[in-house]
């Protein structure tokens, strides 16, 4: 087993469910702390500053800073200063993905926008939609924080960000570009972050589909655990498995010992 030098530590089903922490996960991150083994936690949820992010785990009982949180806002607004500079920018979200656009440069705008980027936006209406559309037709680029079409709830699966820009997609006939897992982009923008090579970095996860393909396809080990979205039963059928699989993360502090 590698001596790994970096952690990327999904959320909701890794540390948490919904409000309520998941027992093993303080625990597991006091280990990385005590063996100073830097972690960054990694989340698709655009609608969140990181600074939101840690003080519901320092809730929890997880210590976290604001620095280690790495959002799929924060990706999008990586990506497209990477590559248009500081665009105009028509977006859909909330304030997360709105904070990560303004801190990278870009400027807002409701008509003649350069890019559209969509995030989850709990206040959707048809006349944000309709704006969307509008730029895209007219021309602006189409980028979506994740692809994630339910989100979970203490309700039941509610309509994820992935749902809305289909929305936007079917009405334009354009193909958005999703930045958040399971794509690579997040993760090596993460790594850059926490400043682990990924030969040296393990992506720890719940769900195979978002947090272990996304480390599939950036070429990190993964390791995945049954607290959440995903059983070991569900991957029976599935071709490239996690490297490493437990029940708990309780778990994995025995084993790598």
């Amino acid at each position: 087993m590698k001596n790994y030098k970096g952690m990327l530590l999904d959320l909701d089903g890794t540390m948490y469910r919904g409000q309520q922490v998941i027992e093993e996960a303080p625990g597991f991150v006091e280990v990385c702390k005590q063996e100073g083994i830097p972690y960054l936690f990694l989340t698709n949820n655009s609608s969140r500053m990181p600074s939101q992010v840690a003080e519901k785990l320092n809730g929890m009982g997880i210590s976290a800073r604001s620095d280690q949180v790495y959002t799929s806002s924060m990706a999008a607004a990586a990506y497209i200063s990477q590559n248009y500079g500081n665009p105009s920018v028509y977006m859909i979200g909330e304030e997360g993905l709105e904070a990560a656009l303004e801190s990278s440069g870009a400027t807002f705008t409701e008509k003649g926008a350069d890019i559209v980027v969509v995030g989850i936006d709990r206040e959707l209406s048809y006349e944000k939609l309709k704006l969307a559309v509008l730029n895209i037709q007219n021309g602006a680029t189409f980028i979506s924080t994740n692809e994630d079409k339910a989100i979970p709830t203490e309700e039941g699966l509610l309509p994820g960000n992935g749902s809305i820009t289909e929305m936007i997609a079917l009405t334009t006939g354009v193909r958005p570009l999703y930045l958040g897992k399971p794509q690579a982009f997040i993760i090596d923008q993460a790594l850059a972050v926490l400043g682990t090579a990924k030969e040296e970095a393990l992506l720890v996860g719940d769900n195979y589909y978002t947090d272990i393909l996304a480390g599939i396809r950036a070429g990190v080990d993964t390791l995945m655990v049954e607290t959440g979205a995903t059983s070991f039963n569900d991957l029976n059928d599935v071709r490239v498995q996690p490297t490493y699989k437990v029940k708990t993360l309780d778990e994995w502090n025995s084993l790598s010992r």
